[in-house]
C-alpha cells in the first residue's frame, strides 16, 4: 500500500496568493472621474474600500461593486413616441390649413424674493 500525502493548505498569509490593492488615483483613472471623487466617496462610506492607516485603497472586487452601484438601468424598454409616427394630415382647421399640435403650457407663476434675514430677526437692515 501506498500512502499519498495531502495537498498543502495554505494556513500562512505568505502562501495565499496575493491580492492587488489599488490606490485612489487608479480607480479614478479606470473609472474616468477624480480621484476627489473617489475619496470623498469613501470617506462618506459611499463605496466599498479598504483603510490601510489613514489611505484609502481599493480591490478588484470593490471597484466591480463600485460599477454596479453606479449602473443604472432603463425604467421601462424603449418605445417610439406615438406622436412620431401620426400623419399631420389628420391636424386640420376650420380653414383646411395644417397645423401641428402645440403642448398646453401652465401659466407662470410670479416669483417674489423674501426680505432679508437680517431684517427679520433684528427688524433692520445692515
Amino acid at each position: 500500500m501506498h500512502r499519498s500525502t495531502p495537498a498543502p493548505v495554505p494556513h500562512r498569509p505568505s502562501d495565499a496568493p496575493l491580492t492587488r490593492i489599488y490606490r485612489p488615483e487608479e480607480i479614478a483613472d479606470t473609472l474616468g472621474c477624480s480621484a476627489w471623487w473617489v475619496k470623498d466617496r469613501a470617506r462618506r462610506r459611499l463605496i466599498p474600500h479598504t483603510r490601510v492607516g489613514r489611505a484609502y485603497r481599493f480591490t478588484a472586487e470593490h471597484l466591480a461593486e463600485i460599477i454596479r452601484l453606479y449602473e443604472e438601468r432603463p425604467t421601462r424598454p424603449a418605445q417610439t413616441p406615438a406622436r412620431a409616427t401620426e400623419p399631420l394630415s389628420g391636424l386640420r382647421t376650420q380653414n383646411g390649413s395644417a397645423q401641428p399640435h402645440r403642448p398646453v403650457v401652465a401659466p407662470a407663476v410670479r416669483l417674489r424674493a423674501r426680505p432679508p434675514r437680517r431684517q427679520q430677526q433684528y427688524g433692520t437692515v445692515a
